[in-house]
């Protein structure tokens, strides 16, 4: 059972108990996901679903960051659908699977002394491993420490 039907499942179930916010964020989500299948006139696959709930968390973060402190109306629903998205979201690798997976990607590389010259070459191959599994930024700070 694909994604759509997991978030229309529980929106349904949100109806039911009438959990009228829980029911909104899971109607946006579900929204999100169909217009990309629509966009691209085929089902979606696992990675692309996990690509829009990964990008629909992280505009909730970006609203968050630009809403006044005052308005804590949006601030709480920002951070209730966060709360919501993220059981549809993947598992995210922790920084020790990164550096795991980091130096799995040197030893096939062949680099024995990782330099800050070979940043870009470690990237390159590290990056399809973890696209949608890690934060892109944490493993951009994980590789600049083992570079170091």
């Amino acid at each position: 059972m694909g994604m759509i039907d997991n978030v229309r499942a529980e929106m349904v179930a949100a109806m039911k108990a009438k959990d009228k916010e829980r029911k909104e964020a899971l109607s946006a989500l579900l929204s999100s996901l169909k217009n990309v299948a629509i966009d691209k006139r085929a089902d979606l696959t696992e990675a692309e679903e996990n690509t829009v709930v990964l990008k629909e968390i992280k505009q909730l973060h970006d609203t968050l960051d630009q809403t006044p402190a005052d308005r804590t109306d949006i601030i709480e629903q920002c951070n209730f659908r966060i709360k919501v998205f993220e059981e549809f979201a993947p598992k995210m690798m922790s920084e020790d699977e990164i550096r795991e997976t980091v130096a799995g990607v040197i030893a096939e590389l062949g680099i024995e002394e990782p330099k800050a010259s070979d940043k870009g070459k470690i990237m390159k191959n590290l990056m399809p491993k973890v696209k949608g599994k890690a934060d892109g930024s944490l493993v951009s700070k994980v590789v600049g420490e083992i570079l170091k």
